[in-house]
């Protein structure tokens, strides 16, 4: 999407949506560009609902509260509203294995030391990452190997390795653990688990190479190969796995409609409202701790 030549159409777009009162309006446009927090870390947005006021070609414009407007990726959302409509909006945002959301409380049980217990609740502000759901190796390479894919950036920027496996569905991990040296040559350590994307469902292996310091990936279906991906550096990792499982369906906008209202028919793709001539308007990107 044209950030630029949003910003610019907004200030008539949404003129004949404001109060007569107001001349400012805040936005915040939801694409495949992060939201950044003022720290400078990435966050996750929150699901929200909203009116439809306006549609352009490539945009969806949803009145939020009486001056807070949000502008969607027409190409991104799962389905189309009518102008008018009450939606209810949940852009993507990172999840660990179990779908709880990375920028979730942790609750914890702790006690006093007098026995009295009580809960607590931490939010990790810039939390990046989710563990995989695997007991720890044995071997140094397996620990290494799930230790990468937690923390290096899958291609998008966005998220880290292990989301990528999430998105993906990746469930059933489990390590190829073995000792010696001659275990090493006849069985590679290796990390297998399940994926269901619409790219592929199946089996993957992450093995290490011994001697060359180098990975492969293979995808199994029933039992049978179906590629092997050799001699990838660790760097490369992200890049093999999302061409070889991730279907970019994790980039979507979830649309779905509130109160009853329908879905866009076979209308036109532009609003037939024309807006009004109004005040001079300015608008601010809304911060991204709302």
């Amino acid at each position: 999407m044209d950030h630029a030549a949003i910003r610019a159409q907004l200030p008539t777009l949404v003129a004949p949506h404001l109060p007569r009162n107001t001349r400012r309006f805040k936005f915040r446009i939801y694409d495949n560009t992060p939201l950044v927090s003022g720290l400078g870390f990435h966050v996750d947005p929150q699901p929200f609902q909203g009116k439809v006021v306006v549609k352009t070609d490539s945009a969806i414009i949803i009145k939020v509260t009486r001056t807070d407007f949000a502008v969607l990726d027409r190409s991104l959302v799962t389905q189309e509203p009518e102008d008018g409509s009450q939606i209810v909006v949940t852009p993507y945002a990172r999840h660990h294995f179990d779908g709880t959301r990375l920028d979730a409380p942790v609750e914890e049980v702790r006690q006093t030391a007098d026995g009295q217990t009580y809960k607590t609740k931490t939010l990790i502000l810039g939390e990046a990452t989710t563990h995989l759901p695997v007991a720890k190796p044995r071997s140094e390479a397996l620990v290494t190997l799930i230790e990468q894919l937690e923390r290096l950036p899958a291609p998008d920027g966005f998220r880290r390795i292990s989301h990528l496996l999430a998105d993906a569905n990746a469930c059933d991990f489990r390590c190829v653990d073995r000792e010696g040296d001659d275990s090493l040559v006849k069985t590679p350590p290796a990390l297998v688990f399940t994926v269901n994307s619409m790219k592929f469902a199946g089996q993957v292996a992450v093995l290490y190479q011994p001697g060359i310091d180098l990975y492969a990936v293979e995808l199994y279906r029933s039992g049978e190969r179906l590629t092997r991906q050799d001699g990838l550096y660790f760097d490369d990792l992200g890049g093999m796995l999302e061409r070889l499982i991730d279907d970019g369906s994790w980039r979507s906008i979830r649309i779905e409609i509130a109160s009853g209202a329908k879905r866009a028919g076979s209308g036109p793709r532009h609003s037939s409202e024309s807006p009004s001539q109004g005040p001079h308007l300015s608008g601010a990107p809304a911060g991204a701790s709302t």
